[in-house]
């Protein structure tokens, strides 16, 4: 991983240089709640460290909002996503609505996820049991207007969970 700057992919244009195709190396997703003062700011880090081109959201998001246009636009414009799965992360709209993002991104343009399973057990993600069975009860109450939304979330999480990946406990 640590050559992936120095290789982005590169698409043809219509003259006859190439322009790169990706704008960031990685797209990190995390519940910030969670990591983002521990094992995120780490990883972050040592991707910055290694010349990886990581995006990684600071700002403070506001509740029950969809994604920006511009949070949407990075994951698009990132080759990898690294996704940071931890207890709350199913609790979050917006780790749920960029990781329908980010696999949607592995359908169209052949994004590649490297999961990360912080503390929570895979199995637990794709049978969405614990946590993540309370953080569903909860979206299927609020969003019960919008059940299509949920089920997305679900099936991105599903998909995501299936995924090969690191199982980090107590790290």
């Amino acid at each position: 991983m640590a050559s992936m700057s120095t290789e982005r992919a590169l698409s043809p244009s219509s003259s006859s240089s190439f322009t790169p195709r990706w704008k960031y190396d990685v797209f990190l997703s995390f519940r910030g709640k969670d990591t983002r003062n521990n094992f995120t700011d780490h990883l972050y880090f040592a991707l910055k460290q290694k010349g990886i081109f990581t995006f990684r959201d600071d700002e403070k998001l506001e509740r029950g909002k969809s994604i920006s246009p511009e949070l949407s636009k990075a994951i698009e414009e990132s080759r990898f996503a690294i996704v940071i799965f931890s207890r709350n992360y199913a609790f979050s709209t917006w780790c749920l609505d960029e990781l329908a993002k980010v696999i949607g991104c592995v359908k169209e343009m052949g994004m590649i996820v490297l999961p990360i399973f912080y503390n929570v057990d895979p199995s637990d993600i794709r049978k969405q049991i614990g946590t993540f069975a309370q953080a569903f009860a909860e979206h299927e109450e609020r969003f019960e207007e919008n059940i299509k939304k949920v089920q997305k979330w679900r099936d991105a999480l599903r998909e995501a969970g299936n995924l090969s990946g690191w199982h980090l406990q107590d790290r």
